[in-house]
This record gives structure tokens, C-alpha cells and sequence, in this order.
């Protein structure tokens, strides 16, 4: 399985010769638009930096919303979320995904903006690998992320939604978050064969690819 960011809450998932890319945005962004051709899109929530479908080349299935969802022979739930602290009243629902490629169990939290119900955590399940907002502002900071982390216990932890360079949004930048952890490991992009559970957890920051 390997994982590519493109910026934002974007990312290139690919196993099982499937491609699937999250949470596409629009040019505003400040990112470059990814040049990818996917098999299924996600789209956590309908604002323009996460929903922007037409900005991605290709043929593809998206997928919104709650619910078992099976597309290209990739197992996808979405579990109901909010997008804020005050249930949805300030930024509306939010979706979290969970997809099972190549046996490795990947949480996308969209922006989620606020701590996991004990049923949500539950409905969520297992998660090897989680790629949580930080920023703030939009969506849960650097210290629910935290709490988040904790609730769901992954193995690899992926922040996403922070302020960079190319950046235009204003959010925290990642360190806020990293402070949480005595050692982070920085790549291009993350491969897994597999991922073992008795080892210690690893926080990834990713790169952006900008091509």
C-alpha cells in the first residue's frame, strides 16, 4: 500500500491496483491540483477544499456520505462526524472514512472537528494507519488531535490540514502537534507491506507532492 499527500486533506491511496484519492480541493487551496487519474474519489464534507471532483482527471466513483460503502472491490464505511464542537450547527456534518486496502485499515478523518464519541470510536474500529487534521480552526487542534490519536490507537499516525507554504488557508502549522511526540519520521510518501502492531507508534509527516 502506498500513501502520497497532495496537500490539505488529499491523498493518493494505491493497493490492490486501485486508486483512490481523498478529499480533493480547488485551485484557492494554493495547492498544485493533482495530476492523478483515480478508480474512486472520497469526499468527507461539500466545502471547496475537500470536495472539488472537478478539478480531478478521469473516470472515477465518488463516494459520500455514512454507510458500508464497496467500490472497485475496496470495503469503505463512513461514519457520521461534525465538522465542528457544537454538532454541526457552526460548519455542518463531517464524514469519517475507513478503507481496508491490501489488509491495512486506513481512517481518514476528514475535518473532523471535534473528540470522538465512545459509538463513534466504536464504529470506527481497528485503525492501522489515521490521518488526522491539526491545524485547528477549521477543524480540530493539535491537542484533540491528540485525544483522537489516543481514542483510536493506530500504529501510524499521518497529521493532514495544517498550514504550509503553499498553503492559503489560515491553520496552525504541524509542529503544535509534533511537540506531542518525542520523535517523528519524515518521507516523500509512506509504503506499508503490513504494519505490526507490537512495535512503536509511528508519526509520519509527509511531503506534498508538487507535480
Amino acid at each position: 500500500m502506498k500513501l502520497t499527500w497532495y496537500g490539505h486533506a488529499c491523498f493518493l491511496i494505491e493497493g490492490n491496483g486501485v486508486k483512490i484519492l481523498t478529499d480533493p480541493f480547488d485551485k484557492s487551496v494554493g495547492y498544485p491540483i493533482p495530476q492523478v487519474t483515480p478508480d474512486i474519489v472520497t469526499v468527507s464534507h461539500e466545502h471547496y477544499d475537500h470536495n472539488a471532483v472537478g478539478s480531478v482527471k478521469g473516470s472515477f466513483l465518488v463516494v459520500r456520505g455514512p454507510g458500508e460503502h464497496s467500490a472497485k472491490g475496496v470495503k469503505i464505511k463512513g461514519v457520521a462526524t461534525y465538522h465542528d464542537r457544537s454538532g454541526g450547527k457552526e460548519r455542518g456534518k463531517n464524514t469519517v472514512f475507513v478503507l481496508e486496502v491490501e489488509g491495512i485499515k486506513i481512517a481518514h478523518l476528514g475535518d473532523l472537528g471535534h473528540v470522538l464519541t465512545p459509538a463513534q470510536v466504536e464504529e470506527i474500529g481497528s485503525v492501522d494507519v489515521l490521518l488526522v487534521p491539526v491545524g485547528g480552526t477549521y477543524t480540530i487542534d493539535a491537542d484533540d488531535a491528540v485525544k483522537v490519536v489516543n481514542q483510536l490507537d493506530p500504529q501510524v499516525v499521518v497529521p493532514m490540514h495544517f498550514k504550509t507554504p503553499h498553503c492559503q488557508i489560515n491553520i496552525a502549522p504541524v509542529e503544535g502537534f509534533l511537540k506531542n511526540y518525542a520523535k517523528a519520521i519524515k518521507k516523500p510518501y509512506l509504503e506499508l507491506t503490513g504494519v505490526d502492531r507490537t512495535g512503536e507508534k509511528q508519526v509520519t509527516v509527509l511531503d506534498y507532492f508538487q507535480k
